[in-house]
């Protein structure tokens, strides 16, 4: 018996279409296996595709499954927000919490823009052990010199941070992906996130790119967990007794997919105690899968 899904994709982080990350959602997966939501993912070939389930608890709105088109993933940033614009074309709202694999996430939507904010409720999970400067430059194939800091932070997925010195390095970077598999497939964060305080946008803080061939994703145009774990990396050595800190983040040019991501952080003495990363979205394309 042949059963009919409807999906939709949007573009994520972007006020245009065909800029951004695109997403594929099907509002509405009950009835799909684990298998088939993994083969419908590797069929889209984007980099996430989400299968929307009711929640596991009632005082929630939705249960979300985020899938890669090799793996599942317990959080996702360009999915979460994606979905949450899209659930409120469908039905109204200004408010949503989704169960995801990491717990509760909020998620606020403003219905005269179609912005969308998570609020992330983990807290920062931060890696002592450090890959080596030298054995980074080589997989990227830069120089030494052209990496200012490295840091490997998680807030629900894990990534690895390197501080470049410019937009002309950072342009350069072709990932050796031989040298990642040897050195860096099997380190707690794989997924390699490089920026730099160097930008094209002038409204733009921080620009970069996002490589995770651990996921399947050769490179991503927008990573909204990546931005939140971007910003408990800035925040941490940088607390403000009381306040908001700010990034307009600047990412998918290379790709030719231009991103822009709002990351903030709430200090409050001393204390880091809240991170939010929002975006706009924009509806692409609505159709059907037969299975």
């Amino acid at each position: 018996m042949t059963r009919t899904y409807n999906y939709y994709t949007i573009d994520v982080f972007t006020q245009q279409i065909f800029g951004g990350n695109p997403l594929a959602v099907f509002p509405d997966a009950q009835g799909l296996t684990t298998s088939q939501m993994q083969q419908i993912a590797r069929e889209f070939n984007l980099s996430e595709t989400v299968f929307v389930l009711p929640p596991e608890k009632p005082i929630h709105t939705h249960r979300l499954r985020i899938f890669t088109p090799f793996a599942e993933l317990p959080f996702a940033g360009h999915p979460t927000l994606g979905t949450a614009y899209l659930l409120s074309r469908i039905k109204p709202t200004s408010s949503l919490v989704f169960e995801e694999g990491v717990g509760t996430i909020r998620v606020k939507i403003e219905p005269e823009t179609g912005y969308t904010e998570l609020t992330s409720t983990t807290t920062p999970e931060y890696q002592k052990t450090l890959p080596e400067t030298r054995d980074l430059a080589q997989i990227l194939n830069i120089n030494p010199a052209d990496i200012l800091d490295i840091a490997a932070v998680s807030c629900g997925l894990p990534f690895l941070f390197i501080h470049l010195t410019n937009l002309e390095v950072i342009g350069q970077v072709k990932l050796n992906l031989p040298l990642w598999e040897q050195i860096l497939s099997c380190y707690w964060s794989p997924h390699l996130y490089l920026f730099t305080r160097e930008t094209v946008a002038k409204e733009a803080d921080i620009h970069a790119r996002m490589f995770a061939p651990a996921l399947g994703i050769s490179e991503d145009p927008a990573t909204g967990s990546g931005a939140t774990a971007l910003a408990a990396y800035l925040v941490k050595d940088n607390l403000h007794s009381s306040g908001t800190l700010e990034w307009i983040i600047e990412q998918g040019l290379e790709m030719g997919r231009p991103s822009l991501l709002k990351a903030s952080a709430d200090c409050q003495d001393s204390q880091l105690y809240s991170i939010r990363v929002g975006g706009n979205s924009v509806l692409v394309s609505e159709g059907r899968i037969f299975l």
